[in-house]
């Protein structure tokens, strides 16, 4: 098995790795490595929870210039929440292996001044979500012309039509020959063609092999029939049943977020929410106590969630299936990552069968059909 030094990765980030008990590589951390030192656009594929946000950074940080006093990466994300995390885990990188760089996150909730003012430290990478990195370019705010590196983390959400404009503008206010990375852990032909448009002769890294799953074997998925108005005390009830530690529970509006919340709640289960309308503080302190585990059930949004890491989440229920099947994907990459086993429930009704079907054959796994009996999932 390949170590982090036989990669070409310095003994100070390694030691720094090694800390935190990460001592090999992952397939996508291997095989981005040597193209992103390079200079080489890179379009990276690989399945939640394998370690694209190490994949990128651990080349992008070998080809950073100590002397430059200006912003040398610029990296794109959805939401928030992986911002603040990317962001993190470029400082502990920094700070671990004593390198003379700072990371810095802007995103669209932050007070905008505040953020300006903090460009004044001359941070060395920033992470953003694209309105706000838009906002302060447009605004002469923030100077994007010394960029080396853009990285597009979560590349098939930021290609969509609700980013793709923004990330367009982006790209046209850097360098012409600025590297572009794109990492996912699903990149179709759609987000490709568009991937095109913004890189220039990219590799094509994708980790899988062929007919593997997109998602990891150690993963077990179930599924369970109720009427559409017994949604919500199904969940109480599979709550009851699996007594999990950590729990992500995906649901698809507000209003049966607020629902199922309020009921977990009055059958004394520990619970919190996170959604889109929350202000920053609230999404904080629910997100902090679930990683804790003050909080054993975290109840969310697509939008809230995209993107977070959350270690030893052992399960996942969908009260509602996603709108879209890749949505499936990265919820339930949030358990069994690292390895670990997970499991994801989904609640459905008779009309979704053809949805659970369709899961089975695009990302080629086995979704067991279970009953709940005396209080017990059981087959059906």
């Amino acid at each position: 098995m390949m170590t982090f030094e036989e990669l070409g990765v310095s003994k100070a980030l390694t030691a720094v790795l090694n800390k935190r008990n990460i001592t090999a590589p992952t397939p996508i951390q291997q095989r981005a490595y040597q193209p992103v030192t390079k200079g080489t656009d890179v379009i990276g594929c690989s399945s939640t929870g394998s370690g694209k946000t190490l994949a990128y950074l651990l080349p992008v940080i070998a080809t950073m210039q100590p002397d430059s006093k200006y912003i040398q990466t610029l990296i794109l994300v959805p939401t928030q929440e992986l911002a603040v995390q990317v962001c993190n885990e470029a400082e502990l990188l920094f700070k671990g292996a004593q390198l003379p760089y700072k990371a810095l996150f802007l995103i669209g909730e932050g007070n905008i001044n505040r953020q300006i003012e903090s460009l004044k430290t001359k941070p060395s990478l920033v992470v953003g979500t694209p309105a706000r990195i838009l906002q302060l370019i447009r605004q002469k705010k923030l100077r994007v012309h010394d960029v080396k590196t853009l990285v597009i983390d979560e590349a098939d959400k930021l290609m969509d039509k609700t980013y793709c404009e923004q990330i367009f503008a982006i790209r046209k206010s850097l360098m012409k020959y600025t590297q572009v990375l794109m990492f996912s852990a699903s990149i179709d032909k759609k987000t490709r063609q568009i991937a095109n448009q913004i890189t220039y002769h990219a590799v094509v890294l994708d980790t899988k092999q062929k007919n593997e799953s997109l998602i990891p074997k150690t993963i077990k998925h179930i599924f369970i029939v109720t009427d559409r108005r017994e949604r919500i005390e199904t969940l109480r009830k599979i709550a009851k049943a699996l007594n999990s530690d950590k729990v992500m529970v995906f649901i698809n509006t507000r209003y049966d977020l607020e629902e199922s919340y309020q009921k977990l709640q009055y059958h004394h289960y520990n619970v919190a929410a996170l959604s889109g309308n929350q202000d920053k503080q609230e999404k904080k302190t629910a997100i902090e106590h679930f990683k804790s585990g003050k909080v054993q059930y975290l109840l969310a949004t697509d939008v809230a969630a995209r993107g977070l890491q959350i270690d030893n989440v052992e399960t996942v229920i969908n009260v509602n299936l996603p709108e879209e099947s890749k949505e499936y994907l990265h919820r339930v990459g949030r358990c069994g990552r690292n390895g670990q086993e997970g499991l994801c429930v989904s609640i459905i009704t008779e009309n979704e069968l053809n949805k659970i079907k369709k899961y089975q054959k695009e990302f080629k796994i086995n979704v067991v059909q279970k009953r709940l009996y005396n209080g017990k999932l059981v087959a059906k």
